[in-house]
């Protein structure tokens, strides 16, 4: 078998509707963009909701709109992907990694309290593998700390305390008590990326909670300005006829997001709950396999119903295996035409971060949890027989290495 780690799911209809609006003549920012956002924010139970050209752009542009920048700081995980953190220095702001609970690829809420200073404007949780992160303690911890908290923008005088801004790239579809992952945080940014549960090619979609004082279509023009190099007019509303003035109120940025990306969108985000259904049911499959033998899984499902999970990555831990052992793994994985992953090499071990001054030792915890770390395959292209093959060479394979 030849079984690719995450390929795109694309049918007939978004394939229909790509062909519609290459059709249309009008292939950027335009109708289905903004038709894709009426439906996300829908689906959420937002009231707004911005798509862009990736989730990384979603949340830099969240932080600009918060006014966060040189001399603040920014609390994120150290066991992430590079987007998490990066745009905390794209703004001029410090970035302050937090290792990970033991044994867990989530942040260690105590060290995060910890760190806390009167510079700290925000933090950035991860809802890795689709899996919420705690937010009730996150909240509780911002509580307290409001006391120190100095606001330096309206919009952080609004919310009088440390924002949350959720790292949801991996949770589009997810639940936390019972409201859609997107409406829980202060702001959440999701990715559709070509690996994502859904995708629109690239692209990422930014929602946040309405702020007591702060107009939800104040923010949605502001991040329209910030997105669109500060023209006060997008290229539709100026295809009107009389209406090509404009200003430009700012030197800013370009990150919208096309019609092409918008009507895939569309697409997708039709057939999203039976693809979540499948995602589910293939984890339980593999829960069902590996758990007894020892591997260690993330909990996708939770028996107390707190969070539904958007099933995005299966994560593995193979127990006392070495940095070399979890390589030899993959590679006898690749030779019988199955592709593996590792989520997270954590950041500390990258050279940009290691030129920041940040020092793998400093953070034991993700460093333990990375080195026998392996990703499977999941995705809903996946047949049965595949499933089936996934599950029977993995066992094969790792039963010569667990003790």
């Amino acid at each position: 078998m030849n079984i690719p780690f995450s390929p795109p799911d694309i049918s007939e209809e978004e394939i229909k509707e790509v062909t519609e609006v290459l059709r249309s003549g009008w292939i950027t920012t335009g109708p289905k963009v903004k038709e894709l956002e009426k439906r996300i924010a829908e689906y959420i139970g937002v009231n707004k909701c911005v798509c862009l050209n990736s989730q990384t752009a979603c949340a830099e542009i969240a932080l600009r709109v918060l006014g966060v920048g040189p001399g603040d700081e920014v609390i994120t995980s150290a066991y992430t992907y590079t987007a998490s953190a990066s745009i905390i220095c794209h703004i001029g702001a410090k970035p302050i990694l937090i290792d990970t609970i033991k044994d867990s690829c989530e942040i260690n809420y105590d060290l995060l309290e910890a760190a806390i200073t009167e510079k700290t404007k925000a933090i950035i949780p991860v809802d890795i593998a689709g899996i919420p992160c705690d937010y009730d303690r996150l909240y509780d911890i911002v509580e307290r700390k409001k006391d120190i908290f100095k606001p330096n923008s309206d919009i952080q005088k609004a919310l009088g305390r440390i924002a949350i801004m959720a790292d949801t790239a991996h949770a589009f579809g997810a639940e936390w008590k019972g409201q859609k992952v997107g409406r829980v945080a202060d702001f959440s940014s999701f990715s559709f990326h070509a690996v994502k549960n859904m995708t629109t090619a690239e692209g990422g979609a930014l929602t946040w909670k309405s702020i007591s004082g702060i107009s939800d279509e104040d923010i949605y023009h502001q991040v329209q300005l910030l997105s669109l190099h500060g023209q006060s007019k997008d290229a539709l509303a100026k295809t009107k006829f009389g209406a090509w003035e404009y200003d430009i109120v700012g030197t800013w940025y370009k990150c919208n997001m096309t019609d092409i990306m918008g009507g895939m969108g569309l697409a997708q985000l039709s057939r999203y709950s039976k693809m979540l259904e499948r995602r589910e049911e293939i984890t339980v499959r593999f829960d069902k396999a590996f758990r007894p033998l020892g591997i260690t899984t993330l909990p996708h499902t939770c028996d107390d119903g707190k969070y539904v999970s958007s099933y995005h990555l299966y994560i593995t831990r193979i127990p006392g295996i070495t940095y070399e052992q979890r390589g030899e793994i993959i590679d006898k994985m690749a030779e019988k035409g199955v592709a593996c992953n590792v989520h997270y090499k954590p950041l500390p071990m990258h050279t940009a971060y290691k030129k920041l001054g940040f020092d793998i030792k400093d953070y034991p915890n993700a460093y333990n949890y990375f080195v026998n770390e392996i990703t499977l395959p999941l995705h809903t292209k996946l047949t049965d027989e595949q499933v089936d093959y996934i599950i029977a060479t993995y066992k094969e394979i790792v039963s010569e290495y667990i003790k």
